[in-house]
């Protein structure tokens, strides 16, 4: 009787879990057949980034939605491989994809505290469910996860599992896998991070937002400790190093990736390249694009041109505040209230914004974005002293509590008050050789305005276009010592193409009779004009083309002469670089090569290289006297500042437009080729003798000090075909015993003087009376 009521029950028992199976196998052929194909796992191809590296390989910038670095499972620390599993799956090596012990324990756990306390999912589980399902509670995806996770057992081996697990799982703020947390949260690459910070990352797969360092950092220090412990329990760490951990300080990198230098122009460039070329893939394949700035360059070019725009703003006076909000009556969320008001604004580099919580006419109190209120007194506030009066002329200017101004840290290491510039500024330095950029700054700062100046402003380069002309001349038979009437002009509306001109020098001044070479070292305007009428505007027109110019921007009428055409400080400096190299046409590149995720080179930089493929665009002659002209601009003409280089290897011509709107310095050096370009926008005028000289010369200089620091003094021996002559200076003819050497075309040597001089002294004393 006994058995046979044990009997049922068993056999009862028997029927049900028969039922069960055979519903589990009914479902398992059911839903494998659904079941996605591996190929994706066994060809794993993360989203990677778009990676802009500098020509040393210093990571200067990244686009995707998705911060990834992958890591081979080789290269994992095994710190953090055993972090991992101590956390997340500690029978990982020891189960087929779904650990039934595992699924025992969450059970028996869930049960005893009265809800669901406890997940059982594997590691392998976790990779199925990333890569091929929603998060979804169900039992069909826990069904299916399970299904999939025996699947991906039988196919791949357990490092490998390991191995896209830590690269594919979400770990908050945009990272994907532990190299690219590693980055976001502690500011260092993977094999570089301790025990405790790995611990701290092994916590985050649970809960990537509950548990993130940044967001939350007690929640975040609390998971640590937890998987600490479970290493030590599970015997991965000693009990030393377990309470070494705990202690350990974590620094939390609280910013987003820093750069190796400022190249936010360069890199929007390189961005734009890519794309073009790859689409929405060129986000997701992890490409690496290795482009031709290096760092000292970059950076000497990134402070030049700051330095040189802020001082230039500084002489004309302080704005006033650039906004005004209202503080808050109650002080508790002071700080809370005042970064949400400032929200809108962003520092620029070292100009940080801040706002201002008391004022008098010795001290401010302002509270800037990092959160700290801090004081500016003494020489911080000469440059905005006469907006700390009481002023009533001043109106809504005047700095008063609430007003929103810029602040920045002097020499001394004091806070200052200062502002953001409103003129920008362009910087490019290009190898003359071959093309190469060595750096590119296309403005004062790229969060505040993107437009590159470098390549798309469209600027008149003033008398730095002068060379393109008198290059031309030499062509048709002027010389450097050919003698040019700077004597005035005037023109009608039919030689201008637009209405009368009677154009002027710089200085107001005529000088009559002079060489070309001082025409130029001295920009004389009139003296330039009269070689372009004399060498015809419509041969000029089609000669710059040589140089890169486009034709149609530089119309065919005599202001051609003097830059009244339109040109970008790309283009000058091309044009530039052949004078540089003797001659040739060279095409600037800012990217070296192109490398895929794996590291190989999809495409790489092929140069045209003066001497090797480029063409030959002018007479090598030509591009030496043009050189050497171009020395006596720096050495005794509108460039003299730039004599404090101590180099005699340095040519250039500044520029400077009407009303003083544009101011240009083009230079260089045998190996360098620098262009400086300074105005508004929105074109207005500079201010009087803001000149080239004064404005774009000053980043000039500042760069290629750094430049050609280690740079040798270069020669620019006479190619084949120059001859010397003694000349009169004041004639521009030979003369035995004559006063100075000129470097001349072997045919176009000028004639030995038949005037006396006396005659000559005559003509001048003419001239003198006349002007």
């Amino acid at each position: 009787m006994i058995f046979r009521w044990l009997t049922y029950p068993f056999l009862a028992v028997l029927a049900i879990s028969s039922i069960g199976i055979l519903l589990i196998v009914f479902a398992a052929l059911v839903i494998i057949p659904t079941l996605p194909s591996l190929e994706v796992l066994t060809d794993y191809r993360p989203k990677i980034p778009l990676r802009i590296y500098s020509a040393e390989g210093l990571l200067i910038g990244e686009f995707g939605e998705e911060r990834r670095d992958f890591v081979r499972i080789d290269e994992t620390p095994t710190f953090l491989k055993q972090a991992i599993l101590a956390a997340e799956d500690d029978r990982f090596y020891q189960h087929g994809g779904v650990d039934y012990i595992g699924v025992l324990r969450a059970a028996y756990s869930n049960f005893v505290g009265g809800g669901a306390l406890q997940g059982a999912s594997t590691i392998t589980m976790q990779v199925a469910r990333n890569f091929f399902l929603t998060k979804e509670k169900t039992l069909t995806r826990k069904f299916s996860e399970a299904l999939l996770a025996f699947k991906i057992e039988h196919s791949l081996g357990k490092d490998k599992i390991l191995e896209l697990y830590i690269n594919q799982i979400y770990l908050g703020q945009r990272s994907y896998g532990f190299s690219a947390a590693a980055q976001t949260y502690f500011g260092k690459p993977l094999n570089a991070i301790n025990l405790a910070e790995a611990a701290m990352l092994a916590g985050l797969p649970k809960a990537p937002s509950r548990f993130n360092p940044v967001v939350n950092p007690k929640r975040a220090k609390i998971r640590q400790r937890y998987v600490l412990r479970r290493m030590h329990e599970l015997g991965m760490i000693t009990s030393e190093a377990f309470a070494m951990a705990e202690k350990q300080p974590v620094a939390i990198h609280r910013q987003t990736r820093n750069y190796a230098m400022p190249a936010d122009y360069l890199v929007e460039m390189a961005r734009q390249v890519i794309y073009q070329r790859f689409g929405d893939e060129a986000y997701t394949r992890g490409l690496k694009v290795y482009t031709t700035v290096s760092k000292p360059d970059q950076e000497a070019a990134y402070h030049a041109l700051r330095k040189g725009v802020l001082d230039y703003d500084h002489r004309y006076g302080y704005r006033g505040p650039e906004a005004f909000i209202t503080l808050p009556v109650n002080d508790d969320d002071l700080k809370k209230n005042l970064e949400e008001a400032l929200q809108p604004f962003h520092d620029s580099d070292d100009i940080q914004v801040a706002v201002v919580l008391s004022v008098n006419a010795n001290a401010v109190d302002a509270f800037h974005k990092d959160g700290e209120v801090v004081r500016i007194s003494g020489e911080g506030l000469t440059f905005a002293k006469k907006f700390l009066a009481n002023d009533p002329k001043l109106g809504d200017k005047r700095i008063r509590p609430g007003a929103v101004i810029r602040i920045q840290k002097n020499e001394k290491n004091l806070w200052r008050i200062v502002q953001l510039p409103q003129v920008e500024a362009a910087l490019v330095s290009i190898d003359p050789n071959d093309g190469r950029v060595r750096a590119l700054i296309g403005g004062f700062d790229f969060n505040h305005n993107q437009f590159n100046h470098v390549t798309q402003a469209w600027r008149q380069p003033g008398s730095s276009f002068k060379p393109f002309i008198y290059s031309a001349s030499l062509e048709k038979g002027f010389t450097p010592a050919t003698i040019i009437n700077d004597a005035p002009l005037f023109f009608d509306a039919a030689q201008t193409g637009s209405k009368s001109w009677e154009p002027k020098n710089f200085d107001g001044k005529f000088s009559g009779p002079i060489r070309m070479r001082v025409a130029l070292a001295q920009s004389k305007n009139l003296a330039s004009i009269r070689i372009l009428q004399a060498i015809g505007i419509r041969y000029a027109q089609d000669y710059i083309t040589r140089f890169g110019f486009d034709s149609n921007r530089h119309p065919p009428f005599l202001p051609m002469a003097l830059g009244a055409g339109s040109a970008t400080p790309m283009q000058m400096a091309v044009g530039y670089a052949t004078f540089a190299n003797s001659g040739f046409r060279v095409y600037p590149y800012f990217i070296a090569r192109i490398e895929d995720d794996q590291g190989r080179i999809l495409e790489q930089a092929q140069p045209h290289v003066a001497g090797i493929n480029a063409k030959q665009v002018i007479d090598p002659r030509n591009a030496f006297l043009m050189t050497s002209m171009m020395q006596d601009v720096i050495q005794r003409g509108t460039a003299t500042s730039a004599k404090r280089l101590g180099r005699n290897d340095i040519a250039g011509k500044t520029g400077t437009t009407s009303n003083f709107i544009d101011a240009w310095f083009c230079g260089y050096q045998k190996d360098i080729v620098t262009v400086a370009w300074v105005g508004y926008d929105e074109p207005k005028p500079l201010g009087r003798n803001e000149t080239g000289g004064r404005v774009a010369l000053p980043i000039w200089i500042s760069y290629m000090e750094k430049a050609l620091k280690d740079i040798p003094v270069a020669t620019y021996p006479p190619p084949k075909g120059i001859i010397t002559a003694r000349i009169n200076p004041e004639t521009g003819l030979r003369e035995q015993g004559g006063a100075i050497n000129e470097y001349f075309f072997h045919e176009q040597l000028p004639p030995e003087a038949e005037l006396p001089t006396e005659e000559f002294d005559a003509i001048e004393e003419l001239w003198d009376r006349l002007f």
